[in-house]
This record gives C-alpha cells, sequence and structure tokens, in this order.
C-alpha cells in the first residue's frame, strides 16, 4: 500500500469548482496584486486568529522579517530563539538586521524551554520568537511573563499552528504579533508562497503594511525603505476557501494523530512529541523519535510509506552560522532530538487503512 508523506491534491480537487469562477474574474479584470480578494482574506484570517488585524505578505520569512522591523527591532539588537526551526525563523532576524541567540528546547514538546531564557537575555536583547512547532503552541504563559518583566518585543513563529491553541488562546494571538506561512504544503497552504502577520495593535500591522509595499506612504511617496513584499491575489483565492475548511481539516489530523498515539503508546522503542492537555494540536506535522533513524525511514519507503525530516541538522550547527562559535554539545536537548525525529504521512484525507498500514509498518521495523 502506498502511504505518501502529504496529499496536497485531494484539497485542491475539492475546492477549485469554487476557485475557478472567482480565478477567471480575476483574469478577466486583470486584478493580480492586492485587491478586493487580497483584503477579504486578511479580515478572514484575522477574525480566525481572533484577531482585529492582519497583513499579508508573499512568504512566512517576511511575515517575520517586517514583523520585527514593525516592533522596532533591527541593527544592534538580540532575538532569542531556537535552533529546532527552519532557518527561515533566523534568517528573518538577520534580514531586520539583529542577531539571533538560541536557548534549548523541552524535551517532551521541542518547544522553547523557557526555563533557559533568562540566562540568555543580554542588554541587547530585544525580542523573543516562540516556534510552535509541528502545529502546537510553545509553554507561552512563562515566556509572556518573562518578556513582560524585561520589556521584550514576542514575536510567534506560527508558521505551523494555524489554529491550534494555548489554554484557549490561538497562536498567534499572545505576543505583540504572530507571523504566519501559508507554503503549500502547511495546514493553510496557498497555491505558491504566502504569509500574514496578525497584531493586536493596529499600528503594527500598518506598519507592515508599509514596509510589504516599499515603504508607501502613498504611490510613489517612501518614508521609508521597505520590500516588495505582497501577497498576490491570486493566493488569496485560492486561500479564503480553504480557510473555510481548515477547522474541519485540523481536526481530522488530530482524529489521525490520536491513532497514531493509540498504536504507539506502549512501544518502548517509539517517542512520540507530548502534547499538553491545554493545547489543540493542529498536527501539521507527526514526529516520532526512533533510533536507526535513518535505517528506519529506508525501509519504511521500502513499504510504500513516505516519511520527512523536521529537522535533522541544528541551526546551530549549520555552515550558515559557524560564526556564532557553536559546536556540538551546545544544545543536548535539541541536538538528541534531531538524531531521532521522523515525521510520518500526516494529512486530513489520510485513510484508517493507510493510518494502520503505517504504524503495523512503523512497530514491526522499529520494534515494540
Amino acid at each position: 500500500m502506498e502511504v505518501p508523506f502529504l496529499d496536497l491534491k485531494t484539497p485542491h480537487r475539492e475546492i477549485w469548482p469554487e476557485v475557478l469562477p472567482v480565478l477567471e474574474d480575476a483574469f478577466k479584470n486583470a486584478a493580480f496584486i492586492g485587491g478586493p480578494q487580497v483584503a477579504g482574506f486578511e479580515k478572514e484570517f484575522a477574525e480566525f486568529c481572533g484577531m482585529e488585524h492582519c497583513a499579508s505578505v508573499n512568504s512566512g520569512t517576511d511575515a517575520l522579517h517586517l514583523a520585527f522591523r514593525a516592533l522596532g527591532i533591527g541593527p544592534g539588537d538580540e532575538v532569542i530563539t531556537v535552533p529546532h526551526t527552519f532557518i527561515a525563523t533566523t534568517e528573518a532576524i538577520s534580514l531586520a538586521g539583529a542577531k539571533p541567540v538560541f536557548v534549548d528546547i523541552e524535551p517532551k514538546t521541542c518547544t522553547i524551554d523557557p526555563g533557559k531564557i533568562e540566562a540568555a537575555i543580554t542588554p541587547q536583547t530585544k525580542g523573543i520568537v516562540p516556534v510552535h512547532l509541528y502545529g502546537q503552541c510553545a509553554d507561552m504563559d512563562p515566556i509572556l511573563d518573562i518578556a513582560k518583566k524585561r520589556k521584550l518585543a514576542v514575536i510567534e513563529d506560527a508558521a505551523q499552528a494555524h489554529g491550534a491553541t494555548y489554554k484557549g488562546r490561538l497562536a498567534g494571538s499572545m505576543g505583540h504579533a504572530g507571523a504566519f506561512s501559508f507554503y503549500p504544503g502547511k495546514n493553510l497552504g496557498a497555491a505558491g508562497e504566502g504569509g500574514a502577520v496578525v497584531a493586536t495593535d493596529k499600528a503594527v500591522v500598518d506598519r507592515v503594511r508599509q514596509l510589504r509595499d516599499h515603504g508607501q506612504a502613498q504611490k510613489y511617496y517612501h518614508d521609508v525603505e521597505g520590500v516588495n513584499a505582497r501577497m498576490d491575489a491570486l493566493q488569496a483565492i485560492v486561500l479564503r476557501p480553504k480557510l473555510k475548511r481548515l477547522s474541519d481539516w485540523n481536526k481530522a489530523r488530530a482524529r489521525a494523530a490520536e491513532y497514531y498515539n493509540k498504536r504507539f503508546a506502549g512501544s518502548q522503542r517509539i517517542g512520540v512529541v507530548h502534547k499538553p492537555e491545554h493545547n489543540f494540536h493542529i498536527y501539521h506535522l507527526y514526529v516520532v523519535f526512533v533510533d536507526n533513524r535513518d535505517t528506519v525511514a529506508t525501509e519504511l519507503g521500502k513499504r510504500g510509506i513516505g516519511t520527512g525530516l523536521h529537522y535533522p541538522l541544528p541551526l546551530h550547527l549549520q555552515k550558515a552560522y559557524a560564526s556564532m562559535g557553536h559546536k556540538q554539545g551546545d544544545f543536548p536537548v535539541t541536538e538528541r532530538v534531531a538524531s531521532r525525529l521522523l515525521s510520518l504521512p500526516m494529512f486530513p484525507t489520510i485513510t484508517d487503512e493507510q493510518l494502520a498500514h503505517v504504524a503495523d509498518s512503523l512497530l514491526e521495523i522499529a520494534g515494540q
């Protein structure tokens, strides 16, 4: 039986009848940049996140980058985050002119360890970026307490957490800004690149709107240097019908994860990411931890099962950050996780038969 790691085709077939007439209208009117489709999506996504204000951009990387700039983070500043994330998190810090500073993760949830943050704060620290990883939120209350006490900005990297909650609060709504990605593989994915920034403070979102459009206050009048980071209307046309289905899709992922959890609960050789009771996990990824990870992945592949690695080489050990001077052993929890992680097939339409094939195969290959 074939079980793909991700199924992007089925949801697009589902929304196509709804997308086609709107797409035809956009082509008929040459309405490709901004306009009512983008404005409509921004309003709807803000509401989905429980927020009043949203600015769409052309990628999750620029969502973070422009959120930093809108909050006044720039050259000479430091921003605390984790080495267990995609490089876009730290690229965005560097793009804003600031310096990323790493702290280790919690072993059970793989999100930032709040107990490590205070020791990393210096007079140059301006912000904290908790990464809501795999589809669940970081432990936000202690992070927000530290930020309030130290007068630091909190920018949530919610690229993998559209609709996830922490103690009833939605991802992206707890800090000074929340940044999302709509890369096609996300739970809410565009037909290309896309991203968004949400915030309670309208001034932050207005600043992002200005920065995404070359720093223009009005056409050809530039108050600051910005970038070209606008969302195109074609992405909004695809995202709007998907957004209406997202809550149901997230629940379907959670049901699939519940099956995996039950199957692996008694295993001594397969570890799973802990989900605190107060979290609603949207399972962008379902990650397990096994010894001999590469061998296990190869054997699963022989049985037609797709897998992924998120993320096998921590950022502090990447060549891109060699100048930071980190070495093996600096962040032991991250390094341990990175050597054992394996992402299993996870998508809303995965069938009971596919789930059973994955679980049966992994238990047989990795051992009970």
